[in-house]
Parts: C-alpha cells; sequence; structure tokens
C-alpha cells in the first residue's frame, strides 16, 4: 500500500525523530511530507513506533496518512522535482 504522510508536529525533538522514522519506511518529498510504501506488517511495525516513542501530541500536533490507491499513481505528477511520485530518484551525473 502506498501513503502520502503529512505532519505538523509543534516539538522539535519529537519532529526530528518521526522524520528519521519516516525516512527509514520511505521517501521526503517535501519538508513534512513523505510517500512511502508499506505492507500491513511494516505499517503496524510504523504506527507502534509512532505510538511508543509518544512523538505525537494529540492536543496539537498532525500525522495524517493519505491512501494512494495504484489507479491514482499514473494520474499523480510532479512539476519541480521529479516526474513520477512513488519512483526512485535517478540523479545524473555531469
Amino acid at each position: 500500500m502506498k501513503y502520502l504522510v503529512a505532519y505538523d508536529i509543534s516539538n522539535d525533538k519529537h519532529r526530528t525523530k518521526l522524520s528519521d522514522i519516516l525516512g527509514a519506511f520511505g521517501m521526503r518529498v517535501n519538508y513534512s511530507v513523505f510517500e512511502i510504501e508499506l505492507n500491513q506488517t511494516k505499517f503496524d511495525k510504523l504506527l507502534h513506533e509512532i505510538e511508543l516513542k509518544k512523538l505525537i501530541n494529540k492536543k496539537y500536533d498532525s500525522l495524517r496518512f493519505y491512501h494512494i490507491c495504484e489507479n491514482c499513481i499514473p494520474k499523480s505528477f510532479d512539476l519541480a522535482n521529479r516526474e513520477d511520485p512513488f519512483e526512485p530518484i535517478s540523479y545524473e551525473l555531469f
């Protein structure tokens, strides 16, 4: 399953830890946005790790998971950095 994950975390330390965790599961596409691909086991592990470390203050913070269906991927595009969402970036050497 593919997800777009966006967050707004007030605590700098928690925000950095969450960013590191999400980076282990996917690719940062914006300062507080990640594209991640997870099976159910990895998804459960990710949620458990976030809850275990108490990184989210439910009163002040936001952490949103948007499920992206396979039919939606070809309809998605990027005007600036990459051609295809959820595709690895290929770097060209000059």
